[in-house]
């Protein structure tokens, strides 16, 4: 801990911090809970999403099976040519949106590949859709939980470091000026009680010799 002034100006100071401390926390404490409970809910929505894709998968390899040729369909004959984005903001904390995608179909033979091959594409298209709604919200957690980090260390620095270190430096600074007061009281005191001693021994000088002169007449 740094070495504090005891000072008037000091301990104004360090009121003032104290009272920026206690009005940012609740602010800080309530970005928190919002950012935790913003994370839980994409998680879970990402979960979601990854059941659903394999759900779809489990049925798309029953449903390919029925046909009885496997190796007709290619996971190449559907790629991802483009994916949209959107930005939103929570507590601050830009993150993607997913917003869905461009998908490209490989060259095949029409004449040569199964009737079922383009319903086989488009089931294809929707894992992969899947797959890339999750990767985004995997994207948001990832952001939402480092700012989550950041804030949270910022909730622990001013609640268990600024603010305890903040009210044990005013009542230091504040002993220190009360005894100062108390000490200045009573060096006023005894340089009161020294001045009127001074006063009330300069008044008996002043009448000795009045005195000696009564004498001398009679």
């Amino acid at each position: 801990m740094a070495k504090i002034k005891l000072t008037k100006n000091e301990q104004k100071a360090q009121k003032d911090a104290l009272k920026m401390y206690e009005r940012y926390l609740p602010t800080l404490t309530l970005k928190k809970q919002q950012l935790q409970s913003e994370i839980r809910t994409i998680d879970e929505k990402a979960k979601s999403v990854r059941a659903e894709k394999q759900a779809l998968e489990e049925d798309f390899q029953k449903w390919i099976s029925v046909f009885g040729e496997k190796e007709a369909f290619k996971p190449g004959m559907v790629t991802v040519k483009n994916i949209k984005k959107g930005w939103g903001n929570i507590a601050g904390v830009k993150i993607p949106i997913y917003e869905g995608a461009d998908f490209g179909r490989g060259d095949y033979d029409l004449y040569s590949t199964p009737l079922w091959i383009d319903m086989a594409a488009d089931r294809m298209e929707k894992e992969l859709e899947l797959d890339l709604e999750a990767e985004v919200l995997d994207e948001q957690v990832r952001l939402l939980s480092q700012e989550l980090r950041t804030t949270t260390q910022r909730v622990n620095l001013f609640e268990k470091v600024k603010i305890p270190e903040t009210k044990r430096n005013i009542k230091k600074i504040g002993v220190f000026l009360g005894d100062e007061q108390v000490a200045a009281v009573v060096r006023s005191k005894i340089s009161k009680k020294k001045l009127q001693a001074a006063s009330e021994q300069e008044e008996e000088l002043d009448e000795t010799p009045k005195a000696k002169g009564k004498g001398a007449k009679k």
